[in-house]
């Protein structure tokens, strides 16, 4: 079921909330199983033969912890358990998610014709499978002290992060199903998750979706062995830039709205990450919890930074080719884990190099030399990402470059008279944005701008509402700033007549406009 649903937004959402108040009314107890069963009928929608996997995993991966934690209490045969549990889990995401993979690239290296399968990826697994790895290395640690069964199948199954994240921490929700405030009904936080679930919708459908128009013609050029040129190249690099921005910070967003709506706060997983000035800090803010999960239960697994600079590197490169694979079983995405992987090791050494250098951090304009820079850089990534070839993005690559010359449209060249013929010596052509006649430069543009200006200058959903501590880590606050300002003051969320208005215009705005069904695009990773 997706969240930019007709069935999801009428008839879901309303019937679990209520539900969920009502029996919590009664029992607590009740109402948590009530919820679990919410978000297996949720994730069963899409295909209810996974429900079995699912809650196979989750009865495996508990009864590990519990023995871990409540038995065998840090013993060898509790490290035994842990390595033979995360083995399991590893396992079982491989062989659907990556057995295909393995299979073919052996075929082409030795020679070999193994038969290759038809695998159905469960949706979520990796979400499932790292939130239950994170759950059993705490345990192993001894940071997990509860091990009531309904509280954990609830901590996995619960659908506003089942299908696409956050990965969560099992100290981070158990606190949260235990408390009894949790279960009666808080008419500020439904009014806070409801416009928080509003923005997400808006961006998801009016912004994203709208971005997937430009970006799908360019890469499907690249992908039948088309030859895009400078403009069209940029166009769909720059639309699938921002795309992939709009509907992951959606998702983000709609996900801590619907959890708020039951009292729950998630984790903050998407905090502006393309005002990043530095690829470090890129990845402290673009999948903010996946990201915390590679480098604390992989990076520092490997030996951090304890170990020398060279080994610091190579943990670094080896994390981020795993990170890129988790992506996707396919080279693209080993190569744009890759090129992070390059892009963190360039960061640390400039970082280390400045240091001894005694330099400062530099004023306004290197700031944004380095946020232009940062965000050149991913945009170059995210072309791997997005191609479904090394060729097809090699080809738009190149088209970005200029060295296949700059096509513009023929009244441009009538305009310019005979200073075209001038141009035409440096390679650019007057014959429009051939081969895609099937996307308006006119609009791309547009809408690439708008985009940008959101991005860059606009402040995200969690800084408008913070003062209402909509996740996690705002309740770690002991207090908050005011905001600051004339923008930001504006823009600031609080219950009214005027934001209610608006609210509701833009959420009639983006339900009248779900022509299609559109999944989010981490569904499929």
């Amino acid at each position: 079921m997706l969240f930019n649903s007709y069935i999801f937004i009428f008839a879901f959402l309303p019937a679990a909330l209520l539900v969920f108040y009502r029996l919590g009314s009664v029992s607590r107890r009740l109402a948590a199983l009530w919820l679990v069963a919410a978000s297996l009928f949720f994730y069963g929608w899409w295909n209810p033969r996974f429900v079995g996997l699912l809650m196979a995993s989750v009865t495996f991966n508990y009864a590990a912890g519990y023995l871990m934690g409540y038995r065998l209490q840090r013993g060898k045969a509790a490290g035994l358990l842990l390595a033979g549990s995360i083995t399991a889990n590893l396992a079982l995401l491989g062989y659907f998610k990556y057995a295909n993979f393995f299979v073919a690239n052996f075929n082409a290296l030795f020679g070999c014709k193994l038969p290759i399968g038809e695998f159905f990826l469960p949706l979520g697994i990796s979400f499932f499978t790292f939130t239950q790895i994170a759950y059993l290395v705490d345990t192993w640690r001894g940071k997990v002290r509860e091990y009531d069964f309904i509280h954990y199948l609830l901590f996995v199954t619960y659908f506003p992060h089942l299908i696409a994240g956050p990965v969560l921490h099992h100290a981070q929700m158990m606190p949260q199903f235990a408390r009894p405030t949790t279960y009666r009904v808080h008419w500020e936080n439904i009014a806070l998750g409801v416009s928080i679930f509003v923005v997400g919708l808006a961006k998801k459908v009016l912004l994203a979706d709208s971005l997937a128009a430009f970006s799908s013609p360019v890469f499907d050029v690249a992908r039948e062995g088309g030859q895009t040129m400078f403009f069209e190249a940029w166009i769909g690099a720059l639309s699938y830039t921002l795309q992939l921005y709009f509907d992951f910070s959606a998702y983000s967003d709609m996900a801590i709205g619907l959890s708020l709506m039951f009292n729950v706060r998630l984790p903050l997983n998407f905090n502006s990450p393309y005002k990043s000035t530095s690829i470090i800090e890129f990845w402290r803010r673009w999948h903010m919890t996946l990201s915390a999960f590679l480098r604390d239960y992989l990076y520092i697994a490997l030996g951090g930074n304890r170990k020398g600079t060279v080994r610091r590197y190579a943990n670094l490169m080896a994390t981020m080719l795993l990170g890129g694979l988790w992506h996707g079983a396919g080279w693209t995405f080993v190569m744009w884990g890759g090129l992070h992987g390059f892009y963190l090791l360039i960061n640390h050494a400039w970082r280390s190099f400045k240091e001894k250098a005694g330099w400062g951090p530099g004023g306004a304009i290197a700031r944004s030399f380095a946020a232009v820079l940062t965000f050149l850089s991913v945009v170059i990534a995210w072309v791997f990402f997005r191609a479904e070839s090394f060729s097809a993005a090699l080809s738009i690559l190149t088209g970005m470059s200029g060295a296949r010359g700059i096509s513009l449209s023929d009244s441009a060249g009538n305009h310019l008279g005979i200073y075209a013929q001038k141009l035409e010596q440096f390679n650019v052509m007057f014959s429009g944005l051939a081969p895609l006649s099937r996307i308006n430069p006119d609009k791309a543009l547009i809408l690439i701008v708008l985009g940008l200006a959101i991005v860059w200058f606009l402040p995200n959903v969690a800084q408008m509402t913070q003062r209402y501590r909509p996740t996690w880590e705002s309740l770690q606050v002991a207090k908050f700033d005011e905001p600051d300002g004339w923008l930001m003051k504006f823009l600031s969320w609080r219950p009214g007549f005027l934001q209610a208005m608006v609210l509701g215009m833009l959420f009639a705005w983006s339900v009248f406009s779900l022509t299609q069904i559109s999944e989010f695009l981490y569904f499929q990773f």
